[in-house]
């Protein structure tokens, strides 16, 4: 009888310490996501152009404060290559007035020198989760079937070389490998988030709980 109570006893230490394994593990994996953005401050983040940047209620809100003719960037100070970015995202609703995330840019760069997820509104050829450079290579949400108007959307993004997967509000909309890469498309390079005028109108874009992981 004792000797059964003993393995009973070693046989719950064991499985006990294996669930906590399994937790330290999960954990592990978990801290290797880390924020972009603080939700207070823009502390890691440069801005680049006339698009005017503020933090409010823990969101980065870019736009043009009445003038649609500002334009313009804010760029992570840190250069990523291979990567996971986590994000929200909220749009203003009018004409072609639209945003985006640049992967591996130039730094101090004011136009996109890498691959831009694009966000946007479908009925005027802006899709969301699109891969743009000088031209579609992907379209993504074409019909704005994914995307919530004037709410928040969570955005994921996997950049690993050229290879690119973009989910929308949990479901993927692009999984592209783009054939010819330009060079310095793959690159170490900074996030940058774009804002600018349309049909002359100002508007405004919100991004909050941005986190990122980097791929090796």
């Amino acid at each position: 009888m004792r000797r059964l109570l003993a393995v009973v006893l070693i046989a719950a230490t064991a499985s006990g310490c294996a669930g906590r394994t399994g937790a330290a593990r999960t954990a592990v994996a978990s801290s290797d996501w880390r924020q972009l953005f603080d939700g207070v401050t823009l502390d890691g983040w440069e801005p680049v152009g006339t698009a005017v940047w503020r933090v409010e209620q823990g969101a980065l809100v870019g736009g043009q404060d009445g003038d649609p003719k500002r334009s313009g960037l804010i760029a992570t100070r840190e250069r990523f290559t291979d990567f996971e970015l986590s994000l929200e995202f909220m749009i203003d609703e009018h004409g072609k007035y639209n945003s985006g995330v640049y992967l591996r840019n130039v730094p101090g760069a004011r136009d996109r020198t890498g691959y831009q997820v694009n966000i946007g509104r479908a009925a005027v050829a802006e899709y969301t989760g699109g891969i743009y450079t000088d031209r579609w290579l992907a379209k993504g949400d074409e019909t704005d079937a994914v995307r919530r108007p004037l709410a928040w959307n969570q955005l994921h993004i996997l950049a690993r070389g050229p290879h690119l997967e973009v989910t929308l509000n949990g479901k993927k909309v692009v999984d592209f490998t783009d054939p010819t890469p330009v060079p310095g498309f793959l690159a170490p390079g900074v996030i940058a988030l774009q804002t600018y005028g349309a049909e002359g109108h100002s508007g405004w874009v919100k991004f909050r709980s941005m986190r990122i992981r980097e791929l090796r």
